[in-house]
């Protein structure tokens, strides 16, 4: 293109959320030169700088922070490390050559990386995702909108709310709402169990009184220029409403915490595969998408519950992108790779692919609440890992390390579930 601007880069990171700055960093630790961040909003953070409740950092400092204390840390260690980071520049395009297009403060530039890591976090479902039907009037939000309103912008978004799905983000709203004043009528959950951690039910429903309804739908909003009125129903075991059940709940509010997509319509328009499961791309145990040179961690990949673990990722990432710029764009090509399988009673595993003689840390999400189980994972009649668990959920990601790496005559490695 005529007069295009055109910058280089050893590492080129597309977000700069808590994924994104511990990526950076870590690249940076790891040898690369030229890393650079790209943050389309005016701050880098993330989500995190929302977040002002605390809880932040229990799993990696020990002690419980607020989200923009959390995120605090890894951008001084970012900028610390002499990484680049850009804020209000959104990234355009992405082809598998590692081209980025970007539109920022400095006008239209193209950006040649290295290597990429795609570090974008997710989205929130919409009523348009869950189809609730009825009138469309104001006052329907996505939790992490309400969570923006309050925390960022100082608004009140209603009086008397109902929180429609059980995810961490609702939780957290309903104990937030009611602290500052409103009344939260309940927590209407379609599933027989809560979306969120444990520690969020307790802390953000049990201790104010707060209803939590499971195997209950919203089946219609009505209101002419607000919300007026809910109709709540209870639900079979097939998720349809049951006639009969419906109660008529007053209101002028309500949050939808209904499930968060990974944003990857970078990764898509690169060509990356994407994962029906994850709704992230598919990666190999250095976190490399089907795309060499183009990494992916945190909620972009896949959907955490603990940003702990987000961090932990990001720096997997980082230092896998850093080692490929090492190695050259032929790095491992012809290397063979072990496919990762679920077994019964497992959703997902990450990643999808596990290099023989590496030992890997993989993470998974159950089906559905279990208790007193035994997480193993096998290759053929051999056991790389193996956990005991007094209980699992699906709100809780399960993170294991391979106590031992798949032997080079592997053919496929299955993460199973079986009694305690």
């Amino acid at each position: 293109m005529r007069g295009e601007k055109i910058f280089r880069a050893d590492v080129a990171v597309i977000g700069g959320g808590p994924a994104g700055l511990a990526a950076a960093a870590a690249a940076r630790a790891a040898g690369a030169e030229r890393v650079l961040v790209l943050e389309r909003e005016p701050l880098a953070g993330g989500i995190l700088n929302q977040c002002i409740h605390d809880g932040f950092g229990l799993v990696r400092f020990g002690e419980a922070l607020t989200g923009p204390e959390y995120a605090g840390r890894f951008l001084r260690a970012a900028e610390e490390r002499g990484v680049d980071i850009r804020t209000r520049t959104m990234t355009l395009e992405l082809t598998a050559e590692r081209r980025l297009r970007t539109l920022g403060p400095r006008g239209y530039e193209t950006a040649e990386a290295g290597a990429v890591i795609l570090a974008m976090g997710c989205r929130e479902r919409t009523r348009g995702a869950i189809q609730i039907p009825g009138a469309r009037p104001a006052g329907v939000f996505t939790a992490g909108v309400a969570q923006y309103y309050l925390n960022r912008q100082n608004m009140m978004i209603g009086r008397r709310a109902l929180i429609v799905g059980s995810g961490d983000v609702g939780l957290i709203m309903a104990r937030r709402l009611t602290l500052e004043g409103a009344r939260v009528l309940a927590v209407v959950e379609k599933l027989p169990y809560a979306g969120g951690l444990a520690r969020n039910v307790v802390q953000c429903l049990e201790d104010y009184d707060i209803p939590l309804l499971l195997n209950h739908t919203v089946t219609r909003i009505e209101g002419e220029r607000r919300v007026e009125r809910v109709t709540v129903a209870r639900v079979d075991e097939a998720g349809r409403a049951v006639p009969g059940t419906e109660r008529v709940w007053a209101c002028d509010t309500v949050v939808l915490s209904v499930g968060l997509i990974p944003e990857n319509e970078l990764a898509l328009q690169a060509g990356a595969e994407i994962s029906p499961l994850t709704g992230g791309a598919v990666v190999n145990g250095d976190l490399q998408t089907s795309i060499p040179g183009v990494f992916a961690c945190g909620n972009a990949l896949h959907v955490h519950d603990l940003v702990d673990h987000v961090s932990a990722e990001a720096e997997t990432a980082g230092q896998s992108a850093a080692a490929f710029i090492r190695a050259g764009t032929a790095a491992r090509a012809e290397d063979r790779l072990i496919p990762i399988r679920p077994g019964a009673g497992v959703r997902y595993v990450v990643p999808f692919f596990l290099r023989p003689g590496a030992r890997s840390l993989i993470s998974l999400r159950v089906k559905e609440p279990m208790s007193r189980r035994r997480i193993e994972v096998r290759a053929g009649g051999r056991v790389l890992a193996a956990r005991k668990f007094p209980r699992l959920t699906p709100a809780e990601m399960v993170r294991l390390t391979l106590r031992e790496p798949a032997p080079p005559e592997t053919e496929t490695v299955e993460v199973m579930i079986s009694d305690d």
